[in-house]
């Protein structure tokens, strides 16, 4: 298809108005400033008064906890996980992460996100949700192994991250990629967080964790290790030989963030959960000083509670501006792209993220034509600052289009609300 005299948002954060880009296959196949002649057959889409842009990329998800969107809500961290979100995932069948996964899938591609990075469990049942929708990411099944009486590898859910890299990694023309996961330092011994450092080091995989998120996992992780934070521990442990993906970061320290930049690691900030949680305000902006790659999540739907990244983009932006003082901090080209290159470079994905010829067609097209976008003034101010999922029009991956203009072309929108809410019902009425 052809997108016929748009506004592309190019990769150094300019504007280019009046452009052509064909789409052919999977890939950006020309970009130009004169007309494309359409070939016989081909769609040409109107680009007036719109934007084409990179998908967002979501890096720290739980996509299947949509089935917890306003259940566990004013507590704080350890008492939300184990007086309601452990007692009600502990019901959780294969189908109901099914049900879950496509609602949170089509919640993300009505708001533009393209790709995610996701940790959690019954990884299979995810990834032919995804196959299904046609939608990118990189999974991995959260392993927790907290006892030293337990060797991980006799762990049923080790050998599921095991089973789980071989049957999906890299399938659908690569729309899935497989990482390994240690859910925390917290919940794993020492043994078991090498194992999957090992783990991920033979398959060449990569790693997906939480870390830092509270000062109560940060202070009790020094006193249980001899002063190491977590960041500390899991290098101590062998973790970072690996590329990873650091969700959270709310209580690095400047050494923490010197460890992570010398193994370049990714953090994923959450700034809405992080709120929401009462976890505290991450400091991202040390973390750009220092060189250190950052990109945006939402976490899980059950503590943000949507996969709207472009409340994140905007809170991202102005948090660091008010804690610091400093209103020149974290300028929008810089937010943006850790929503969408920086994004999709932590998932080990350097064919996406940007426009340009031969990158993949993972775009999402904005209309420049509503109340809230309409301005005289740099457009990049008012992806930042202005924009909200409802401007989508359209929603591309891998040149093909998974949403446009309120429907949904590879899902039955009515029947995936159905499936969840009953699915949430079910535990519900198995809890009371």
């Amino acid at each position: 298809m052809i997108f016929s005299d748009i506004t592309l948002y190019a990769p150094d954060g300019s504007i280019l108005p009046h452009r052509y880009l064909s789409v052919q296959q999977d890939r950006i196949a020309a970009i130009s400033a004169s007309p494309i002649e359409p070939e016989k057959g081909e769609r040409v889409i109107n680009g007036k008064n719109r934007l084409l842009m990179p998908g967002l990329v979501n890096t720290h998800t739980h996509i299947p906890m949509s089935l917890l969107r306003g259940y566990a809500e004013n507590l704080p961290l350890q008492r939300w996980l184990n007086e309601k979100v452990f007692p009600f995932e502990d019901r959780l069948t294969p189908e109901d992460v099914y049900a879950g996964s496509m609602l949170s899938m089509a919640e993300m591609l009505r708001f533009g996100t393209t790709s995610f990075t996701d940790m959690y469990y019954f990884c299979d049942r995810t990834a032919e949700a995804m196959l299904s929708v046609g939608m990118r990411g990189n999974i991995s099944r959260g392993i927790v192994c907290p006892d030293p009486a337990v060797k991980l590898t006799d762990l049923p859910a080790y050998q599921e991250a095991v089973d789980l890299f071989t049957a999906y990694h890299h399938a659908g023309n690569d729309l899935i990629r497989v990482d390994f996961s240690a859910h925390a330092e917290y919940t794993n011994t020492e043994d078991a967080i090498r194992t999957i450092a090992k783990t991920a080091a033979e398959y060449g995989a990569r790693v997906h964790i939480h870390l830092s998120e509270t000062l109560l996992e940060h202070e009790e992780c020094k006193g249980r290790h001899n002063g190491m934070t977590p960041t500390a521990f899991f290098e101590y442990c062998g973790m970072f030989s690996n590329p990873v993906t650091a969700a959270h970061g709310v209580y690095l320290e400047e050494e923490d963030i010197r460890i992570l930049k010398s193994h370049s690691a990714a953090v994923a900030h959450n700034p809405v959960s992080n709120l929401k949680l009462g976890s505290g305000i991450a400091p991202v902006s040390d973390m750009l000083d220092a060189g250190l790659r950052v990109t945006l999540g939402t976490d899980g739907p059950a503590s943000n509670n949507q996969h709207n990244l472009w409340e994140e983009i905007k809170l991202a932006s102005i948090l660091q501006k008010g804690v610091r003082k400093d209103p020149t901090l974290m300028p929008p080209e810089k937010v943006i792209a850790m929503a969408t290159a920086e994004g999709a470079a932590s998932q080990g994905r350097t064919d996406t993220g940007e426009i340009a010829v031969g990158k993949k067609a993972d775009l999402i097209m904005i209309d420049l034509d509503t109340p809230n976008m309409t301005s005289a003034h740099p457009i990049a101010n008012q992806l930042a600052y202005s924009m909200d999922g409802s401007n989508i029009l359209l929603t591309m991956v891998d040149g093909k289009i998974l949403y446009q203009n309120g429907e949904w072309l590879t899902l039955d929108i009515e029947r995936v609300k159905f499936d969840a809410i009953q699915s949430a019902k079910r535990i519900l009425g198995e809890l009371s």
